[in-house]
């Protein structure tokens, strides 16, 4: 039994209308291959699905057939307004061709969107993320090795820093040994040239000298009595000091 004839018009399951859209968007894409190889055609296929996503094929590249198909549809004028207006915008359409192109090559890198892509464009994809992936590694290892290096020169310097430290220390060591040493043969020296006598057996004699004495003396009753009164005007002498 042939099977019936399905009627075109939205498909309102939302699962139904994106299994739909797969199976016929590649079956699209492969009739296009086939026509360009069979009949040598040049074919270019540009499909937005309803989430914006691109999707497209080209026999001579997208660019190429997208410039030949401006030069047969828009006739050239004297105008020159007219033709610059027109070359930009070939430019914005070539720009938008490979802005789309960028973005569906990063999408496949980060692993999105490879249901449209075959064995062959699988197997290329593969192909360059081992590719970034060993060149991210080797760059790793270059910046790992040159940190290592920096760390053994700075281990280097700080041994050497150190053992100039331990020389100097130990010079200043041995000059304060020697100081040490001259003070303690200077005061040996010292000693037995000035000996000192912690305690005499005898004890110091000294001669008594007269002796001036000039101050106060308590002035008594017994010499001022048998001394005469009328003296003290006379020799201008001062009860009480004693020269």
């Amino acid at each position: 039994m042939g099977r019936g004839r399905v009627e075109l018009k939205r498909i309102e399951n939302k699962i139904n209308r994106q299994v739909t859209f797969s199976k016929r968007r590649n079956g699209l894409l492969k009739k296009a291959y086939e026509l360009s190889v069979l009949c040598d055609a040049e074919i270019a296929l540009i499909i937005f699905s309803n989430r914006g996503k691109l999707y497209e094929f080209s026999s001579s590249g997208m660019t190429k057939t997208l410039e030949r198909y401006q030069r047969c549809c828009f006739i050239p004028h004297d105008n020159t307004h007219e033709r610059e207006t027109q070359s930009w915008y070939l430019e914005v359409i070539k720009l938008n061709a490979k802005y789309e192109a960028l973005q569906r090559t990063q999408r496949h890198l980060l692993g999105e969107d490879l249901g449209p892509l075959n064995m062959k464009e699988l197997h290329n994809l593969e192909k360059q993320l081992e590719g970034a992936l060993a060149r991210a590694r080797q760059q790793k290892t270059q910046i790992m090795m040159e940190q290592m290096d920096d760390l053994r020169k700075k281990e280097r310097q700080l041994g050497d820093l150190n053992k100039q430290l331990i020389v100097k220390l130990e010079a200043e060591g041995q000059n304060l040994e020697t100081i040490q040493g001259l003070w303690s043969c200077c005061g040996a020296a010292a000693t037995e040239n000035f000996p000192l006598h912690l305690s005499q057996t005898q004890p110091m004699e000294c001669d008594l000298q007269p002796v001036l004495q000039i101050g106060y003396h308590h002035y008594v009753e017994a010499e001022r009595s048998s001394a005469p009164t009328g003296m003290a005007g006379e020799t201008n002498f001062i009860h009480g000091w004693v020269i």
